[in-house]
């Protein structure tokens, strides 16, 4: 007992470095039996994100070359379209009748005033008008292979014999419609 009555330790008689030891490990103590009362909980979100439709087209240009009025064949040529669409997207791939005019069964290119007829077609044989769906033209289907994967669709175009007109270039700008 110290000089008050009260009972001093061995470890506060040696200086009090006892007694710090002592309340340190009281106080891991306490700090590792708090770790063993706590508890958890736990909880899920969703993550998502949406892919929508979606179509680019780029084009070529299709060059026919020298057309000859006295040749006995018709002058053949074609290019191709790219299609780029969603993976999965099925599109429809139409063409109009062009700057020159004209109509399906026979579009015009111009060169001023003066006209040559010609016709582009979706299939090798040139059988198929390649329009719009209307009358008897028809569209080019298809299913998109990803944004960065091109479908590619061959055009063929063709100008019948015999068509004699004055020399230049003759042009028209055909729109390409891709619906999805």
């Amino acid at each position: 007992m110290d000089g008050r009555g009260i009972e001093v330790s061995a470890a506060q008689r040696a200086g009090g470095k006892g007694w710090r030891a002592l309340a340190l490990l009281a106080v891991a103590a306490l700090a590792a039996s708090a770790g063993v009362n706590a508890g958890t909980a736990t909880g899920t979100f969703t993550v998502q994100a949406t892919i929508a439709s979606a179509c680019l087209v780029t084009t070529n240009t299709l060059n026919f070359g020298t057309y000859s009025p006295t040749s006995a064949t018709a002058l053949n040529g074609s290019t191709t379209i790219n299609v780029n669409c969603t993976s999965g997207s099925p599109f429809t791939a139409a063409l109009n009748v062009g700057s020159g005019g004209g109509a399906f069964t026979g579009r015009t290119l111009l060169n001023g005033s003066n006209t040559l007829t010609f016709n582009l077609f979706r299939d090798a044989a040139f059988s198929q008008v390649w329009g719009d769906g209307s009358g008897s033209t028809f569209t080019v289907a298809g299913t998109g292979s990803g944004l960065l994967t091109a479908n590619t669709i061959t055009v063929y175009g063709q100008i019948p014999i015999s068509q004699d007109k004055p020399v230049g270039t003759y042009s028209s700008l055909i729109t390409v419609t891709i619906s999805y």
